[in-house]
Protein backbone atom coordinates (compact mmCIF):
# COMPACT_ATOMS: atom_id res chain seq x y z
CA UNK A 1 0.00 0.00 0.00
CA UNK A 2 1.17 3.37 -1.18
CA UNK A 3 1.93 5.91 1.85
CA UNK A 4 0.51 9.68 0.24
CA UNK A 5 0.66 12.77 2.30
CA UNK A 6 -1.47 15.62 1.58
CA UNK A 7 -0.69 18.73 2.85
CA UNK A 8 -4.02 20.82 2.17
CA UNK A 9 -5.29 23.74 4.62
CA UNK A 10 -8.93 23.65 3.13
CA UNK A 11 -10.30 20.66 5.63
CA UNK A 12 -13.41 20.18 3.50
CA UNK A 13 -11.32 19.88 0.01
CA UNK A 14 -8.83 17.80 2.16
CA UNK A 15 -11.54 15.72 3.69
CA UNK A 16 -13.01 14.77 0.10
CA UNK A 17 -9.48 13.81 -1.79
CA UNK A 18 -8.44 11.79 1.56
CA UNK A 19 -12.13 10.00 1.20
CA UNK A 20 -11.43 9.06 -2.56
CA UNK A 21 -7.86 8.01 -1.93
CA UNK A 22 -8.82 5.85 0.78
CA UNK A 23 -11.28 4.50 -0.69
CA UNK A 24 -8.88 3.62 -4.08
CA UNK A 25 -6.58 1.84 -1.60
CA UNK A 26 -3.65 4.09 -0.58
CA UNK A 27 -2.75 4.87 3.48
CA UNK A 28 -3.05 8.87 3.57
CA UNK A 29 -1.57 11.23 5.86
CA UNK A 30 -2.79 14.82 6.42
CA UNK A 31 -1.31 18.04 7.26
CA UNK A 32 -2.83 21.61 6.89
CA UNK A 33 -0.21 23.77 7.62
CA UNK A 34 4.22 23.75 6.37
CA UNK A 35 4.94 22.90 9.60
CA UNK A 36 2.72 19.66 9.74
CA UNK A 37 3.80 18.66 6.37
CA UNK A 38 7.52 19.11 7.35
CA UNK A 39 6.90 16.93 10.81
CA UNK A 40 4.88 14.44 9.10
CA UNK A 41 7.54 14.03 6.05
CA UNK A 42 10.50 13.98 8.68
CA UNK A 43 8.41 11.27 10.51
CA UNK A 44 6.54 9.36 8.57
CA UNK A 45 8.59 8.56 4.87
CA UNK A 46 5.74 9.00 2.42
CA UNK A 47 6.15 7.23 -1.30
CA UNK A 48 4.30 10.43 -2.90
CA UNK A 49 3.45 14.10 -1.63
CA UNK A 50 0.53 16.10 -2.90
CA UNK A 51 1.42 19.66 -2.09
CA UNK A 52 -1.11 23.04 -1.93
CA UNK A 53 1.10 25.68 -2.66
CA UNK A 54 -0.66 28.08 -0.83
CA UNK A 55 -0.34 27.38 3.64
CA UNK A 56 -0.14 28.76 6.88
CA UNK A 57 3.10 29.32 8.29
CA UNK A 58 5.04 29.37 4.80
CA UNK A 59 4.51 28.22 0.68
CA UNK A 60 4.20 25.16 -0.62
CA UNK A 61 7.05 26.16 -2.79
CA UNK A 62 9.27 26.37 0.36
CA UNK A 63 8.55 23.09 1.37
CA UNK A 64 9.15 21.25 -1.51
CA UNK A 65 12.49 22.95 -1.49
CA UNK A 66 12.67 21.69 2.18
CA UNK A 67 11.94 17.99 0.14
CA UNK A 68 14.22 18.14 -2.04
CA UNK A 69 17.06 18.31 -0.22
CA UNK A 70 16.00 15.17 1.72
CA UNK A 71 14.87 13.01 -0.78
CA UNK A 72 13.58 12.92 -4.53
CA UNK A 73 9.99 11.48 -3.43
CA UNK A 74 7.16 12.22 -5.89
CA UNK A 75 5.66 15.33 -5.20
CA UNK A 76 1.83 16.81 -7.35
CA UNK A 77 1.31 20.75 -6.48
CA UNK A 78 -2.22 21.25 -6.00
CA UNK A 79 -2.99 24.87 -6.27
CA UNK A 80 -5.57 27.35 -7.48
CA UNK A 81 -2.38 29.13 -9.15
CA UNK A 82 -2.01 28.15 -12.87
CA UNK A 83 -0.36 30.83 -14.61
CA UNK A 84 2.34 29.39 -16.74
CA UNK A 85 5.47 31.47 -14.33
CA UNK A 86 3.86 29.29 -11.51
CA UNK A 87 3.93 25.95 -12.85
CA UNK A 88 7.34 26.35 -14.63
CA UNK A 89 8.31 27.51 -10.91
CA UNK A 90 6.89 24.12 -9.56
CA UNK A 91 8.48 22.28 -12.10
CA UNK A 92 12.27 23.93 -11.71
CA UNK A 93 12.31 23.75 -7.86
CA UNK A 94 11.94 19.94 -8.39
CA UNK A 95 7.86 19.04 -8.59
CA UNK A 96 6.67 16.12 -11.05
CA UNK A 97 3.09 17.36 -11.64
CA UNK A 98 1.03 20.02 -11.24
CA UNK A 99 -2.53 20.21 -11.04
CA UNK A 100 -4.99 23.13 -10.89
CA UNK A 101 -8.06 23.81 -8.67
CA UNK A 102 -10.83 22.91 -9.70
CA UNK A 103 -10.38 19.54 -10.59
CA UNK A 104 -11.42 15.87 -10.79
CA UNK A 105 -10.29 13.66 -7.98
CA UNK A 106 -10.27 10.71 -10.49
CA UNK A 107 -7.84 12.85 -12.39
CA UNK A 108 -5.61 13.15 -9.73
CA UNK A 109 -5.41 9.52 -8.84
CA UNK A 110 -5.10 8.30 -12.63
CA UNK A 111 -1.60 11.09 -11.77
CA UNK A 112 -0.67 9.61 -9.16
CA UNK A 113 -1.29 6.00 -10.01
CA UNK A 114 1.51 7.40 -13.56
CA UNK A 115 4.28 8.77 -11.15
CA UNK A 116 3.78 5.26 -8.91
CA UNK A 117 3.95 3.55 -11.54
CA UNK A 118 7.55 5.00 -13.15
CA UNK A 119 8.93 4.98 -10.26
CA UNK A 120 8.44 1.26 -9.04
CA UNK A 121 8.93 0.19 -12.79
CA UNK A 122 12.25 2.37 -13.03
CA UNK A 123 13.92 0.69 -9.72
CA UNK A 124 13.84 -2.80 -11.14
CA UNK A 125 15.29 -3.17 -14.76
CA UNK A 126 18.33 -5.15 -13.59
CA UNK A 127 21.30 -3.67 -15.37
CA UNK A 128 23.26 -0.36 -15.40
CA UNK A 129 23.76 2.08 -18.56
CA UNK A 130 26.84 4.10 -18.61
CA UNK A 131 27.90 6.95 -21.12
CA UNK A 132 30.90 8.51 -20.93
CA UNK A 133 31.20 9.29 -17.17
CA UNK A 134 27.79 9.08 -16.63
CA UNK A 135 26.15 5.69 -15.27
CA UNK A 136 22.71 5.30 -14.78
CA UNK A 137 21.67 1.93 -11.80
CA UNK A 138 18.52 1.13 -12.89
CA UNK A 139 18.07 -1.63 -9.58
CA UNK A 140 18.63 1.16 -7.63
CA UNK A 141 17.23 4.55 -9.82
CA UNK A 142 20.76 6.31 -8.86
CA UNK A 143 22.61 8.07 -11.32
CA UNK A 144 26.01 8.79 -10.66
CA UNK A 145 28.85 11.80 -12.32
CA UNK A 146 32.53 10.37 -12.04
CA UNK A 147 31.56 7.94 -9.64
CA UNK A 148 29.72 11.43 -7.63
CA UNK A 149 25.90 10.66 -6.94
CA UNK A 150 23.47 13.11 -8.71
CA UNK A 151 20.13 13.80 -6.54
CA UNK A 152 16.74 13.97 -9.38
CA UNK A 153 13.49 14.27 -9.02
CA UNK A 154 11.26 11.13 -10.40
CA UNK A 155 10.60 12.84 -13.45
CA UNK A 156 14.15 14.23 -14.28
CA UNK A 157 15.30 10.54 -13.81
CA UNK A 158 12.45 9.59 -16.37
CA UNK A 159 13.69 11.80 -18.69
CA UNK A 160 17.20 10.98 -18.46
CA UNK A 161 16.18 7.06 -18.75
CA UNK A 162 14.12 7.63 -21.77
CA UNK A 163 17.88 9.31 -23.79
CA UNK A 164 19.79 6.93 -22.58
CA UNK A 165 17.87 3.87 -23.65
CA UNK A 166 18.30 5.29 -27.34
CA UNK A 167 21.49 7.10 -27.72
CA UNK A 168 22.04 8.79 -30.60
CA UNK A 169 18.53 9.08 -32.24
CA UNK A 170 16.96 12.30 -32.58
CA UNK A 171 13.67 12.20 -30.50
CA UNK A 172 10.76 14.66 -31.61
CA UNK A 173 9.51 17.19 -28.62
CA UNK A 174 6.05 15.37 -28.78
CA UNK A 175 7.69 12.04 -28.58
CA UNK A 176 9.71 12.66 -25.05
CA UNK A 177 6.44 14.29 -24.28
CA UNK A 178 4.55 11.08 -24.46
CA UNK A 179 6.96 8.97 -22.66
CA UNK A 180 6.92 11.27 -19.79
CA UNK A 181 3.05 11.68 -19.95
CA UNK A 182 2.17 7.68 -20.03
CA UNK A 183 -1.42 8.67 -21.13
CA UNK A 184 -1.89 10.34 -17.45
CA UNK A 185 -3.18 13.88 -18.72
CA UNK A 186 -0.32 15.69 -16.42
CA UNK A 187 0.70 19.41 -17.43
CA UNK A 188 3.64 19.25 -19.70
CA UNK A 189 4.15 21.30 -22.51
CA UNK A 190 7.33 22.74 -25.06
CA UNK A 191 8.23 24.99 -21.79
CA UNK A 192 8.04 22.65 -19.53
CA UNK A 193 10.41 20.02 -21.48
CA UNK A 194 12.96 22.92 -21.72
CA UNK A 195 12.80 23.30 -17.82
CA UNK A 196 13.47 19.72 -17.46
CA UNK A 197 16.53 19.56 -20.01
CA UNK A 198 18.19 22.92 -18.69
CA UNK A 199 17.67 21.21 -15.31
CA UNK A 200 19.30 17.18 -16.50
CA UNK A 201 21.67 19.45 -18.19
CA UNK A 202 22.68 21.89 -15.59
CA UNK A 203 23.37 18.51 -13.45
CA UNK A 204 25.06 16.24 -16.11
CA UNK A 205 27.06 18.40 -18.25
CA UNK A 206 30.60 19.83 -17.56
CA UNK A 207 29.62 22.82 -19.01
CA UNK A 208 25.35 23.06 -19.66
CA UNK A 209 25.79 25.65 -21.96
CA UNK A 210 27.64 23.70 -24.56
CA UNK A 211 26.04 20.25 -23.48
CA UNK A 212 27.79 17.08 -24.75
CA UNK A 213 24.98 14.26 -23.97
CA UNK A 214 22.09 16.37 -24.78
CA UNK A 215 22.23 18.30 -28.03
CA UNK A 216 19.76 20.37 -29.38
CA UNK A 217 18.69 19.70 -33.08
CA UNK A 218 16.99 22.82 -33.39
CA UNK A 219 13.26 22.64 -34.80
CA UNK A 220 13.47 18.81 -34.91
CA UNK A 221 14.12 17.92 -30.91
CA UNK A 222 16.87 16.16 -29.11
CA UNK A 223 19.33 13.01 -28.84
CA UNK A 224 21.43 11.80 -26.42
CA UNK A 225 25.29 12.09 -28.01
CA UNK A 226 26.96 9.52 -26.80
CA UNK A 227 27.51 5.85 -26.81
CA UNK A 228 25.82 4.14 -24.28
CA UNK A 229 26.73 0.61 -22.61
CA UNK A 230 24.68 -1.85 -20.59
CA UNK A 231 26.04 -3.97 -17.81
Amino acid sequence: MSRLLLVEDDEALALGIEFTLVDEGYEVLRASSFNEGKRIFENENPDLVILDVNLPGGSGYELCKYIRTKSDVPLIFLTALDEEVNVVLGFEIGGDDYITKPFRVKELISRIRAIIRRNSRNTGIGKRLVSGDIVLDTTTALVKKSEMEIALTAQEYKLLLIFMSRPGILMKREEILGELLEGAGAFFDENTLSVYIKRLREKLEDNPKEPQYIMTQRGLGYKWNKDVTKE
